[in-house]
């Protein structure tokens, strides 16, 4: 009887060990899963407080000597003071801010490389640049950092000094040459806008970005730029080198009071703002990527910066960057629909 008792009484207490997993199952499993969301959580803390040692890359993608190349050096020195590394400001030109954002889609995603750059290159229509939402793909927006009006200016060859000479100038039969920062910036934009809204003919005299820009503006090698506004070339309005025919902006500017919009010139779709913000390559790890955002946003809240921005009457940003995400987004979805 004894050995028939056996089975009986290990079939119980398995019975009952089940049970007991059963009853104690949730809890035990609710405190293993919490305890891997508390380390998940201090690793992805850890990752984002430990940045990278050695310095970090900060790209502009446009030329020394303009206001892209004045707003990342401003940005430099408070980003090295929170991040605890070198910020070393490089330039890498071309096709309108393109280069230097196509080969940062191929930088490793580990924030030690960024760039500065504006939007446009990555909401240019496909129709006018095939691959631009690939582009767009292979990057992470960090922040947006300022939005800069247009100028558009007439140089010592344009005769008259108001945008009604532009247009006049347009409509002779030799038309009129005008400079921009590249393909597919803003400038360009504002150029055609012009075209369609005013007629005429112009030649778009492209450049890599402002500084050469400005230089052959002040020998009259061409009749009207567009550009971004700056402490340069409103020192030259300002100096009568540059003749300022109307701004891409909401209202006037404070600086250049006598100077319409382009809408109240009648071209509301010609009256466009230059986004600039900060890159990362895409599959840069979220802590890091937040990391990021919240330094920049703390440096962009700080009085000297903003100083240094409004004081060419650029309008800091900032936000998160999904916010900037969403606005690039926006601009190219607004372009592919109007096809400019």
């Amino acid at each position: 009887m004894r050995h028939g008792l056996q089975p009986v009484a290990a079939t119980d207490r398995m019975l009952r060990r089940r049970q007991l997993l059963r009853l104690c199952g949730g809890p035990l499993a609710a405190g293993v899963a919490t305890l891997g969301t508390a380390a998940a959580a201090l690793a992805e803390a850890a990752e984002a407080a430990d940045w990278p040692a050695g310095p970090l890359h900060l790209v502009v993608a446009y030329p020394p000597g303009g206001v892209s190349d004045a707003a990342a050096r401003a940005l430099a020195e408070p980003l090295s003071a929170r991040l605890g590394v070198p910020v070393l400001v490089e330039h890498r030109a071309g096709a309108g801010g393109a280069i230097a954002l196509a080969t940062l889609a191929r930088a490793a995603a580990d924030g030690q490389t960024l760039v500065f750059s504006a939007i446009s290159p990555l909401t240019s229509p496909e129709s006018d640049a095939p691959g631009t939402a690939a582009l767009r793909a292979q990057l992470a927006p960090v922040m947006s950092v300022m939005a800069t009006p247009v100028l558009v200016a007439g140089t010592s060859a344009l005769a008259g000094d108001d945008f009604a000479a532009l247009l006049a100038a347009a409509r002779r039969p030799e038309g009129l040459r005008w400079a921009t920062s590249g393909p597919r910036t803003v400038g360009h934009r504002v150029l055609e806008a012009v075209l369609r809204a005013g007629g005429g003919r112009i030649t778009h005299v492209p450049y890599k970005g402002g500084g050469q820009q400005i230089t052959d503006a002040l020998g009259g090698q061409f009749e009207v730029l567009s550009t971004n506004v700056g402490p340069q070339q409103l020192a030259h309005c300002q100096a009568g080198r540059l003749k300022p025919l109307a701004v891409g902006a909401p209202a006037r500017l404070p600086v250049l009071p006598q100077v319409p919009t382009l809408a109240a010139l009648g071209m509301p779709q010609a009256n466009l703002v230059s986004l600039f913000g900060l890159f990362a390559p895409a599959g840069m790890p979220a802590a890091r990527l937040r990391r990021l955002n919240d330094e920049l946003n703390r440096a962009l809240r700080q009085p000297s910066l903003r100083a240094a921005l409004q004081a060419a009457d650029n309008l800091p940003t900032g936000g998160s960057a999904e916010d900037f995400a969403r606005r690039i987004d926006e601009e190219a979805a607004q372009r592919a629909r109007t096809g400019t």
